[in-house]
């Protein structure tokens, strides 16, 4: 048993080694990156993107349902 779970787990570690890709290195000079990060930063300033905070909170039906609690009645 122990010889079959090393042989599975020594098949996992290389598909997953085979799986990994390196990223590359950032050859572009410091000037470069500086205007990236500035082109990103006006970018995401636009007020377009102000409306969907109340947009994005999940809808929650009517909020004046009750729990259930009230409706048991000792009877």
């Amino acid at each position: 048993m122990d010889k079959r779970l090393a042989k599975n787990h020594k098949r996992k570690v290389e598909r997953a080694k085979a799986k990994v890709k390196l990223s590359e290195p950032d050859v572009r000079t410091h000037e470069q990156i500086e205007a990236a990060r500035e082109a990103s930063r006006a970018d995401s300033s636009h007020g377009s993107n102000m409306k969907l905070g109340s947009a994005s909170r999940p809808f929650r039906g009517n909020s004046s349902t009750s729990t259930g609690s009230a409706a048991k009645t000792d009877g």
